[in-house]
């Protein structure tokens, strides 16, 4: 099955501490993991982030909210105890104790209101806040928001790219390879291309200040799918040229074909609209920062230390 919602998690997390003893958060991972009779690549899923487990993520905030309403305590760093309070909950919700349950405690229906932001609507009597209903901690709320952002950022992208000359792409190419380390300066990467004549650029690129490790590469403004044919004409370009790698990027697609010659050849990178895209996002080409947001976490070992 899939991770459940950080909300799903609330009542196992009381089932399991209901002893009374402190138990370490660490434990409880793994009884909450046969709990839900989560797989190996379920406990392995990442936020869209790349930083964090999802399952710890949804744990950690269910956690958060059950502190927050008063229903357990954490007497140490990463353990947990239940409360006289959490022990009442589980006899009155047998089912299931979510946000909605969470909000019968007067503090935590406090703390719920002062986090709503002013341009929210004021929800109907009963509902939550249109942020804390999803079954999505906030955590994966903005990483879900940023990939969406990016996703969106790289389809515009690539609509502006394909739009372009034959020259202006090969500008953009240059600058792209440029930023991410590759060819020395816009002016030694540009000296080192020329154009093939078919909508499409080649050329050397010193990996190197002296040039020793060169990287020959092709780049095709096309529309159509690149297919296998190209990539074996390619990889006897990099023999001609006595060049170890390669590089190939074109704005429309590559085929199974095609990927799978390359994987074979062993030395050449393929990289698809989307992939040049995302790619110019990550090194600052041809898009702007608009607003850039700082999300901060309390440093446990700082009060720790005082």
């Amino acid at each position: 099955m899939a991770v459940p919602d950080f909300q799903a998690f609330m009542r196992p997390i009381l089932e399991k501490i209901d002893d009374g003893n402190p138990h370490r958060l660490s434990e409880l991972y793994q009884r909450l993991a046969a709990f839900f009779a989560l797989t190996p690549e379920d406990l392995e899923e990442l936020l869209p982030s790349g930083k964090q487990a999802k399952y710890h993520n949804r744990i950690l905030w269910a956690k958060f909210h059950l502190d927050r309403a008063g229903l357990l305590t954490t007497p140490a760093r990463g353990v947990l105890q239940i409360t006289e309070l959490g022990r009442d909950f589980l006899k009155r919700y047998p089912q299931h104790i979510g946000m909605r349950e969470l909000q019968t405690v007067p503090a935590y229906a406090e703390f719920i209101r002062r986090n709503r932001t002013p341009a929210q609507v004021e929800p109907v009597p009963g509902a939550l806040p249109a942020e804390l209903s999803v079954g999505l901690a906030p955590a994966e709320q903005m990483d879900a928001l940023y990939a969406e952002l990016n996703t969106s950022l790289a389809e515009e992208l690539l609509t502006q790219v394909s739009a372009l000359s034959p020259s202006q792409f090969e500008r953009l190419v240059v600058e792209v390879l440029v930023a991410m380390g590759y060819g020395g300066s816009v002016r030694d990467a540009g000296q080192a291309l020329g154009r093939s004549g078919d909508n499409g650029i080649d050329g050397l690129i010193k990996q190197d200040p002296l040039g020793l490790d060169r990287i020959y590469l092709q780049a095709k403004r096309w529309q159509n799918t690149v297919h296998s044919p190209e990539i074996r004409t390619f990889s006897g370009s990099l023999t001609y040229h006595k060049a170890a790698k390669g590089v190939f990027i074109t704005t429309s697609t590559f085929s199974e074909g095609a990927r799978a010659t390359a994987g074979q050849i062993g030395n050449i990178i393929l990289l698809d609209g989307h992939a040049l895209s995302r790619l110019m996002i990550e090194y600052g080409v041809g898009v702007l920062t608009r607003e850039t947001y700082q999300i901060r976490r309390v440093d446990l070992e700082y009060f720790e230390e005082l």
